[in-house]
């Protein structure tokens, strides 16, 4: 249970500070250089809290969790990796098109993290290590 409540937290965080990237850059577009100042420290500091959920997503799935986080969050993380090389290239054609599906992606997979029960097994594993 600690290592879904972590990963809950983790992927939360995750996917509110995506969702703060099309703000930043809007304030951008709208003529304010303090868009991007706020725009590229938060991606860096995306990609650190993609990293986080991979592993914690891992570590939930090692410990009776469900693959398909950790899949899913390996993909993203994979994406904002590019995503930050596409930002720092000025290559706009890839760079908003992919923040697009990182943010639904990220807000879709933070809100089925947060719709996980505990299966039977990892209830049992529980009562074994109490």
């Amino acid at each position: 249970m600690k290592a879904l409540t972590v990963l809950r937290m983790v992927a939360g965080l995750h996917a509110v500070a995506i969702c703060l990237q099309p703000v930043f850059a809007g304030i951008y577009l709208d003529g304010s250089p303090a868009g991007l100042r706020m725009h590229e420290p938060t991606g860096l500091v995306i990609v650190f809290l993609g990293l986080g959920q991979l592993l914690a997503a891992t570590i939930w799935w090692r410990a009776c969790g469900r693959w398909q986080a950790a899949a899913v969050s390996l993909l993203i993380w994979l994406g904002e990796v590019v995503q930050v090389s596409m930002g720092y290239s000025r290559q706009l054609a890839i760079h908003i098109p992919l923040g697009i599906a990182l943010v639904a992606t990220t807000v879709a997979l933070a809100i089925w993290i947060n719709r996980q029960r505990l299966t039977n097994r990892q209830t049992d594993r529980q009562r074994v290590a109490a």
